[in-house]
């Protein structure tokens, strides 16, 4: 069998090293160094194995490109030893989750470059433990189809474990393994959402979506279909990773669980985004971030295995002839609805303010429609939208090179308290508290992002999340407008309604303590400032931190991220209905101006001086800038 990815085009790789190639291939050759100066464990540890793939198909396609044995010698180190486990995975579905997917993609790969080059009997002790490991994981996919990862066709895991199955299905000539696998993407890619969308939020889209494209690559280079057109999704989802780079593309808006704000790049995948589509802003943003931002990617991230073990997928996927666009010419201003996500940004310069809002039910619309129609028709249980956070009608604000208005990233125990929401009595969301927030909630419990207008750099947007809380505080009402001006200001509308009173309560979270200002709150984070002005008389400000901690993966139990949010409480006193007008206006914190919201004298809007947002009616706005009115 011809070797997997690679057939037909070894030559050209081996020529392109000297040059169209040369700096992918200096980034193989350090990783393939990297792994000869470490040690294996000879046993299981209990943390992920995950990395033993990609290291086996690092090392083994350095040889399989230069011939020299000590890629081959290093390689067998590598493979002996995962081989040698009886297991793969320890502390979390041993043979059957993500170590076992990881795995068998990155070993059968070898397995497929190196059969011909290792001793006849090592070559038949890694096949005859591929085969092992992937009738296990065949099993379990078919045992547990309607469930967990198996069906889940939003998450992951997977995409991870099918893609391994595949890979060793090709590898070994296994047709069973890879005609489930291919039944499981068909169904993924018409299943994902059409605007390119992930509700797992930018760090696990750098994890989990290059898992797709080494699936469309593989099943496109074995048996000739083109998927890269299967759906909507691939073709999209560059533009929704785009709009989620913070100013300065090197930190990303942090929806979601995100292990942090740092750890959303994948070169590989831009590489491959680019060539199957031709999109040069793809290139563009691969280049930038392989020449300037790498090192912070790949030291800084929380995410393992991480970016440096995608050095042979930079190689085999970099396209040379498609040519880098700047996408600093792309719109300033992006909505998202299947996520019900507007991104919005004073221009794509690093010291742009830039604000992200959201709200949608878990998974997103189409997770959430799709999965309610597989429970009725089938009794699967599809919707595992765990790294969907209970956020809807929250915000995040980035401004002069600064987080201002920051979300909680990972976190296990997820409530609408770690996000800039509003809370009743203090209270917030039906069966939170717990991993996976939307699990077993009525059809019927769906935020929504509505009445979205985009005009003259103006942005409006209405989020209702009163479907959200517990039916005993008998909420009627949460809807949320946030409006962001062309200066980057935010106005935001909080119209809240139960059926007795309450105390509602407006939460803000920030990286530093607000300080008190002449009645404002100055937010300030190194190079940025926001004021924040509450605009509604009669209102109760405190300060109180807000603790987060999580392990973002069962695979490694130790592995704790912690983190402190510091957050102002902004509450009224009780009663029926309520209307919070705030605003928020980003500067510099070394030169800042002077805060200019005031209220309109009827209350129904906020005058900037040179900006006026007003709210004549429940679903419009009336926006000014100079002498240009922009009625939305």
């Amino acid at each position: 069998m011809e070797p997997l990815l690679i057939a037909g085009r070894l030559d050209e790789l081996r020529a392109s090293l000297t040059s169209t190639h040369a700096a992918q291939w200096r980034r193989l050759a350090e990783q393939c160094d990297w792994y000869r100066g470490q040690t294996p464990p000879p046993e299981h540890p209990t943390a992920s194995i995950t990395y033993f793939g990609p290291a086996a198909a690092n090392l083994a396609l350095a040889y399989r490109l230069t011939g020299q044995r000590g890629y081959l010698d290093e390689a067998w180190r590598w493979i002996g030893t995962a081989i040698s486990y009886p297991h793969w995975g320890k502390a979390k579905l041993p043979d059957h989750d993500l170590d076992a997917g990881w795995l068998l993609h990155g070993l059968s790969l070898a397995y497929s470059w190196l059969r011909d080059d290792l001793p006849a009997d090592r070559a038949a002790a890694l096949r005859a433990k591929l085969e092992l490991q992937g009738e296990r994981l065949h099993r379990y996919a078919v045992e547990t189809e309607g469930s967990w990862w198996s069906s889940s066709f939003w998450q992951n895991h997977n995409w991870i474990c099918y893609a391994g199955l595949a890979t060793a299905g090709y590898a070994l000539d296994r047709p069973e393994w890879t005609a489930r696998a291919r039944d499981d993407f068909a169904q993924v890619l018409e299943l994902m959402p059409a605007d390119g969308s992930d509700s797992e939020g930018v760090v696990y889209w750098r994890y989990g979506v290059p898992w797709l494209a080494i699936y469309v690559d593989l099943l496109e280079r074995t048996e000739g279909l083109d998927w890269w057109r299967r759906g909507s999704f691939l073709a999209n989802t560059f533009t929704w990773r785009l709009h989620q780079c913070a100013p300065g593309f090197q930190e990303n808006v942090d929806h979601g669980d995100c292990h942090d704000r740092r750890s959303g790049h994948s070169v590989a995948l831009y590489y491959k985004l680019a060539s199957a589509y031709g999109d040069g802003r793809a290139q563009w943003l691969a280049n930038r971030v392989a020449e300037r931002h790498f090192w912070r990617e790949a030291y800084a991230s929380g995410v393992k295995p991480g970016v440096m073990p995608e050095a042979f997928y930079e190689l085999l996927w970099y396209d040379p002839d498609v040519t880098p666009v700047d996408p600093t010419a792309e719109p300033t201003v992006a909505h998202f609805p299947d996520l019900g996500q507007v991104t919005a940004r004073t221009s794509w310069a690093d010291d742009a303010a830039f604000v992200s809002f959201k709200a949608a039910p878990g998974g997103g619309h189409t997770a959430w429609e799709t999965a309610e129609r597989f429970r009725r028709e089938r009794g699967w249980d599809t919707l595992s939208a765990g790294h969907h956070h209970p956020d809807a009608g929250g915000f995040v604000l980035a401004a002069h090179g600064a987080f201002l208005a920051v979300d909680c990233g990972y976190s296990n125990a997820k409530r609408a308290a770690e996000h800039n929401l509003v809370l009743v009595d203090g209270q917030g969301w039906a069966g939170e508290g717990r991993y996976h927030v939307y699990k077993d909630l009525p059809f019927e419990s769906q935020p929504r992002l509505r009445d979205v207008a985009i005009a003259d750099g103006w942005v409006h947007a209405v989020a209702e999340s009163a479907a959200m809380f517990d039916p005993a505080l008998g909420v009627r009402r949460v809807d949320r407008t946030l409006v962001v001006t062309p200066r980057g200001r935010l106005v935001l509308l909080d119209r809240l309604a139960a059926d007795e009173p309450r105390e509602w309560t407006f939460l803000l979270h920030s990286d530093w303590p607000a300080e008190p200002v002449d009645g404002r709150w100055a937010i300030r984070s190194g190079s940025g400032q926001a004021w924040l002005t509450a605009l509604t008389p009669g209102l109760h400000v405190e300060q109180a931190d807000t603790a987060v901690e999580a392990n973002p993966t069962g695979s490694t139990p130790s592995l704790r991220i912690t983190k402190t949010l510091r957050t102002l409480r902004i509450s009224t006193p009780r009663r029926a209905e309520a209307v919070l007008l705030t605003a928020v206006e980003p500067t510099h914190a070394l030169s800042p101006a002077a805060a200019s919201a005031t209220a309109l004298p009827d209350g129904t809007g906020v005058d900037f001086g040179d900006e006026q947002v007003r709210f004549p009616e429940p679903g419009g706005a009336l926006l000014t800038a100079g002498a240009r009115v922009t009625r939305l």
